[in-house]
Parts: C-alpha cells; sequence; structure tokens
C-alpha cells in the first residue's frame, strides 16, 4: 500500500486502465449517443451512467472480453431507459386533470437526490402496471392519442371504430389509470409537500 495516499497500487493500476479505455472509446461513444438522445445534457448524462458502470464492473472484477463492445451495449441499454422514463412521464402528464398538480410538481424533483429518484421510479412503475392493467382497446386508444400524438380522426379512419367509441375508450382508460394511482399521488404528495 502506498503510505502517501493509503491507495493500494493495484487499484491505481485499474483505473489508470479504465481511463485509458474510456478515452480511447469516449468520442465515438459520445457521437453514438448524441444521434440517438434529444440533446447534449441527456447525451452527456448517459455517458457518465456508461462510465459508471465501466468502473463498477472493474471493481466487482467482471471480466470485459470486448470492451467497445461492451460500452457501446450498455449506453443503448441507458438510450432505451431514457425513452421508457419519457414515456411514462408522458402518460402521468396525460392523466393529470389540468385543475390538479403537474408531473413535475407531483414527483420528487429529478436532483432531489437518492431518495427522490426512488419515488420518483415507484410512482412511474405503478404508472406502467397501470397501463398493462388496461383492457387492449383502452390503452391502445390512450397511447396512440396521448403518446403518438395521433388525432381520433386518424384513429377512425384506421380503425374503422366509431369516434364516440374511440373517445370513451380514452375516457375509460384515464379514469382507471387516475383512480389506480390516486393512493400513490397522495402519498408522493404527503412526502415531498415540504420540498
Amino acid at each position: 500500500m502506498d503510505a502517501n495516499l493509503g491507495l493500494n497500487p493495484g487499484m491505481l493500476e485499474q483505473d489508470r486502465r479504465i481511463a485509458e479505455a474510456f478515452a480511447r472509446e469516449r468520442s465515438r461513444l459520445r457521437g453514438f449517443i448524441g444521434r440517438r438522445v434529444a440533446g447534449p445534457d441527456d447525451a452527456d448524462d448517459i455517458l457518465q451512467e456508461v462510465f459508471h458502470e465501466l468502473v463498477e464492473a472493474a471493481r466487482l472484477v467482471q471480466p470485459i472480453e470486448h470492451l467497445g463492445a461492451w460500452l457501446f451495449r450498455v449506453a443503448r441499454n441507458r438510450i432505451t431507459d431514457l425513452f421508457r422514463r419519457r414515456r411514462r412521464e408522458q402518460v402521468v402528464d396525460a392523466v393529470v386533470p389540468d385543475d390538479e398538480p403537474s408531473l413535475e410538481e407531483l414527483l420528487p424533483a429529478r436532483d432531489g437526490g437518492p431518495e427522490a429518484a426512488y419515488m420518483r421510479r415507484l410512482f412511474l412503475e405503478a404508472l406502467d402496471d397501470a397501463l398493462d392493467e388496461l383492457p387492449p382497446a383502452q390503452r391502445d386508444v390512450f397511447v396512440a392519442h396521448e403518446l403518438d400524438g395521433r388525432s381520433f380522426n386518424e384513429l377512425v379512419q384506421q380503425t374503422g371504430i366509431g369516434l364516440n367509441t374511440l373517445l370513451a375508450q380514452k375516457r375509460y382508460a384515464v379514469l382507471h389509470l387516475r383512480r389506480r394511482l390516486q393512493a400513490i399521488r397522495a402519498e408522493l404528495i404527503d412526502d415531498f409537500s415540504g420540498e
């Protein structure tokens, strides 16, 4: 052990190898991520998450045979996670009525620390579960209109289902989602109203 730093020389060598590997792949990886996400902040966040996972894998002594491929696989997974989070948040925006708190008012802040991130994830997972509970017709109309941005007229033409039926299916979906999420929303408001 190095008496001056209190660090294990093996750890220092491992850190140096990790830093060199990441430096070699960084620009290519950043370009890959940047082409798939909306903004530079998202790309930088994902790049940081990939680096963090690399460090964790090295610390756990998990062998990585093809580092470049491994880094790009982790990046693809983090991009997918980002899109899933955003999709869930879009659904929450569609379910929360105008006279009630918005998603951002309802959920703990993104930068509120680990506990807030955990509560935010719980809420979004509950929402995802509630969507899965819907009958397929209601879920399909809700997703097509709220998430895909398709008009009801377009849905009428595509499906052959009447406008009033589509409107009713979406209304039932929204009512179910509101009921299902009411308890967790109340809990989040109580827990985080002082923040």
